[in-house]
C-alpha cells in the first residue's frame, strides 16, 4: 500500500462475491435499513445512490416501489453483483464516479450514499457534486462509520494484523472506513459545498457473526485484501488465520454479537422558496428540459 492508499477503492476479483455474501449481512444491512427509512419517508420521486456497492441500500430503497432509483458505483464488478440480485430489475445501474457525476444539474430529489463518502479524495468537491445534481430543497442523506474503537470486530482484526507486522502495519480500516467520523468536520465540509440544515446522529448497532466468517469477510472481501497481497511478509491465508485467532480469543468460537457504531447525516440544497413550483419552472423552460433518470433522456 502506498502512502496515499491508492488501492483503497479497489473492489475487484472475488471481493464483490465475498463482500455481498459475508460482509453485507454482518455489518451493512442494519445501517442500510435505517438510511433507507430516512430517504423513503420523504416525498422524493427520483433518487440517486452513489457508491452503491452490491446494492444493500438500493434494495431497501426499492422495496417501497415508489421511487425512480439510479444506483451508481465506481467499481463495475460491484454493480454487476448488485444487478444480479433479486429485487434489482427496477433500478438503473450505472458505473459513475461520485466526484464527477454524469448527470445534468437539478436532476434528483435525493442523493444518498452508504459508507462511501470516506473514499472521496476531495470531500468538499464530492459534496458539491451531490448538491449540483439535487433539485432545490433536495436532500443528501448518507452515513459513515464511527471511529475504529467503537466497532469491535474491525478493531480486533486491525490490532491483530498490525501487531503481527508492526514495521508494515495493515491500517486500511483505520485509514479509510473508520477514518472520517468527526461530525464537526463533516458539517463544515458540507457547508463549504453549499448545503444547509445539516443534522447528524451517531447510531449504535450489532454485528452478529462468527470469528471465521468475520475474518474472511474483512481480510478477503474488502480492499484490505489488496494491502495484504502486497505485503512483504504476510499472505492472505496467514492474515485470515491471524484475524480468526484474534476474534476467537476475544469472542469465542460460537456465533457472537459485537457492537457497531456509525454516523448518519442529512443535508439540504437551499431552496429560494419564492420561485414557482418545480413543475412550473420546467414547463416554462427556466430549468430547461427535464431529464428522466431512469431512461437517461430529456423531455419537456
Amino acid at each position: 500500500m502506498t502512502a496515499t492508499g491508492s488501492g483503497d477503492t479497489s473492489f475487484t476479483g472475488s471481493i464483490p462475491e465475498i463482500y455481498d455474501a459475508l460482509l453485507v449481512p454482518m455489518i451493512f444491512e442494519e445501517p442500510a435499513l435505517l438510511l433507507a427509512r430516512t430517504v423513503t419517508s420523504t416525498d422524493a420521486a427520483d433518487i440517486l445512490e452513489t457508491a452503491a456497492g452490491t446494492g444493500v441500500l438500493t434494495r431497501a430503497l426499492a422495496r417501497s416501489g415508489r421511487h425512480h432509483i439510479v444506483a451508481t458505483d465506481l467499481n463495475e464488478p460491484m454493480l454487476t453483483a448488485a444487478a444480479a440480485r433479486p429485487g434489482s430489475a427496477q433500478v438503473r445501474w450505472q458505473v459513475a464516479d461520485a466526484g464527477q457525476l454524469p448527470f445534468p444539474d437539478r436532476t434528483f430529489d435525493v442523493v444518498t450514499c452508504q459508507f462511501g463518502v470516506m473514499f472521496l479524495p476531495d470531500k468538499v468537491a464530492g459534496y458539491a457534486e451531490a448538491l449540483r445534481v439535487l433539485r432545490p430543497g433536495g436532500m443528501f442523506a448518507f452515513n459513515v462509520w464511527d471511529r475504529l474503537e467503537n466497532n469491535a470486530v474491525t478493531l480486533v482484526v486491525t490490532q491483530a494484523l498490525c501487531a503481527t507486522a508492526p514495521d508494515e502495519p495493515l491500517e486500511f480500516f483505520d485509514r479509510k472506513p473508520h477514518g472520517y467520523f468527526d461530525i464537526d468536520r463533516i458539517r463544515s465540509e458540507l457547508e463549504a459545498a453549499g448545503f444547509e440544515r445539516i443534522t447528524g446522529e451517531y447510531l449504535d448497532g450489532t454485528s452478529r457473526t462468527t470469528a471465521e466468517t468475520a475474518a474472511i469477510a474483512l481480510c478477503q472481501g474488502t480492499p484490505l485484501r489488496g494491502e495484504i497481497e502486497r505485503h512483504s511478509t504476510l499472505d492472505l491465508e496467514c492474515a485470515t488465520m491471524i484475524a480468526t485467532d484474534a476474534l476467537r480469543s476475544r469472542f469465542g468460537r460460537e456465533t457472537f454479537d459485537a457492537p457497531t457504531r456509525w454516523l448518519q447525516l442529512t443535508a439540504y440544497r437551499p431552496d429560494p422558496g419564492t420561485a414557482p413550483d418545480r413543475g412550473d419552472r420546467y414547463r416554462s423552460g427556466e430549468l430547461g428540459a427535464r431529464w428522466n433518470p431512469i431512461t437517461g433522456q430529456e423531455h419537456r
